[in-house]
């Protein structure tokens, strides 16, 4: 459970922008790493902590998380850090792919509500409207 900071900033009792944080030594004894190791994997690009005022490394939930994963990756699976960067970077890819999937549908959604508004249903060129109006869409993202 991450618990919020009292240093760098923040006063006891307060978060920093809102988020709950937590300090390099407290997530390396969760994990059972030492901070060095933190260190390197943010060396290497594969964890991003916020830095406070005073440049403490202060780790998020969502870096907690990767950090997690990372350690799944490294520790049970066998995977070096060189794999863990390329699995990181293919999640992440795979995240944006299905954020432009959910958008699309919600496109299709809307022509095919405004389609049957009119009394109409969606007719065999409603998928090529579709993915007409969605184009411009995905090639903004890529």
């Amino acid at each position: 459970m991450l618990r919020r900071t009292t240093r760098g900033g923040a006063r006891p009792g307060e978060s920093v922008r809102g988020e709950e944080y937590v300090f390099i030594g407290t997530v390396a004894e969760r994990f059972g790493v030492h901070p060095q190791t933190l260190r390197l994997y943010e060396r290497e690009g594969l964890i991003r902590p916020t830095r406070s005022s005073g440049n403490t490394r202060l780790y998020d939930r969502e870096t907690v998380e990767r950090l997690e994963m990372i350690l799944t990756l490294t520790r049970d699976l066998g995977v070096n850090l060189a794999g863990v960067e390329v699995i990181l970077e293919l999640r992440s890819r795979l995240s944006r792919m299905e954020g432009e999937v959910e958008r699309l549908m919600e496109a299709f959604r809307a022509l095919a509500a405004d389609h049957a508004s009119r009394g109409a249903g969606p007719g065999p060129e409603a998928g090529a409207l579709v993915l007409r109006r969605a184009a411009p869409l995905v090639r903004r993202r890529s």
